[in-house]
């Protein structure tokens, strides 16, 4: 596949909500050296996505062929039954504004920069959710990222890279040996077009998950991709 680069995605945090989240308190002293970490923050902030649109060739049970690579997860392989073509992906804060949160050695201002590096990354997803759609129409569409299920691990991680090409080189992105990502806020996966909506969470059993986008079904897996009996 020919993987896109998005520099200087758009990003737009609201910085009240922030401090709400933080629970950071309209006119104290922590307020304004929140707003100051904000504003310093985006302005070196310069989120960056590799992404493109790729073609599936092969359908088995439990693994499905997408230009070249398998990737191995029955959850993948079901929900891309209607799909012809999926958009891998690597969405990250960026490694500019990663390296601004390491001068902070204070144990709270260490934590705000964190939080402000995850309000970039989910402002950034959404200028990249809005690229796609205002590029390639692709309708409803649902996302998986791997490690997010355990029919999906985290080891096919080398899989979406290995797809994606140089993410290195292109956006600043990088595996570890366990198949992490730096920088850590960065977020990786598969944007396909299904008609039904579906979310990584309602097959995660997970409790009290603060991340949690749709309730845990435990008889969903069953119902759907459990391979049937002859």
């Amino acid at each position: 596949m020919q993987a896109i680069a998005l520099t200087q995605l758009p990003i737009s945090i609201h910085a009240l909500n922030l401090m709400k989240s933080l629970r950071v308190r309209e006119g104290t002293q922590d307020a304004l050296d929140l707003a100051q970490m904000i504003e310093s923050g985006l302005k070196i902030a310069n989120a960056k996505a590799l992404f493109g649109p790729a073609t599936i060739e092969a359908r088995e049970d439990t693994r499905v062929r997408v230009d070249g690579i398998w990737f191995n997860s029955r959850v993948l392989v079901r929900n891309l039954e209607e799909a012809e073509r999926v958009f891998p992906f690597v969405v990250t804060c960026g490694v500019e504004l990663d390296e601004w949160s390491q001068q902070f050695e204070d144990v709270l201002q260490s934590y705000w920069a964190e939080a402000i590096k995850e309000a970039v990354l989910r402002s950034a997803m959404g200028a990249f959710y809005a690229h796609l759609e205002n590029t390639y129409q692709p309708g409803h569409v649902s996302t998986m990222s791997p490690g997010s299920l355990e029919n999906w691990p985290i080891s096919e991680q080398m899989a979406l890279f290995q797809l994606l090409g140089n993410t290195g080189e292109r956006i600043g992105v990088r595996l570890t040996d366990s198949m992490l990502m730096r920088p850590t806020k960065s977020v990786s996966g598969m944007v396909f077009e299904r008609g039904e909506s579906f979310a990584s969470c309602e097959l995660c059993p997970r409790v009290d998950c603060p991340n949690r986008r749709a309730p845990y079904d435990e008889t969903l897996f069953e119902r759907v991709y459990c391979p049937k009996a002859d």
